[in-house]
């Protein structure tokens, strides 16, 4: 077996999958930001982004988009 085809086989096993779905609402806090100000909470061990929030703002949330190891999210109005 190619090195490669190792290396491919053994990334599929090792990945989780993200627990949240489209549409799931959560009330978080926001703990950190990334360097270009999008506020970043944890949901289930995810780190999920969250736009127009800063660090310590209480925010209710609807997930957008998942990816394997992260979410994005947008506030309720």
């Amino acid at each position: 077996m190619k090195k490669s085809q190792k290396n491919a086989k053994s990334r599929g096993r090792n990945q989780v999958r993200c627990p949240l779905q489209v549409g799931d609402q959560y009330e978080v806090d926001i703990t950190d930001a990334t360097p270009n100000g999008v506020g970043i909470t944890k949901i289930k061990g995810f780190m999920t982004l969250v736009p127009n929030t800063k660090v310590g703002d209480h925010k209710t949330i609807i997930i957008t988009k998942t990816e394997h190891l992260n979410a994005e999210a947008k506030t309720v109005a």
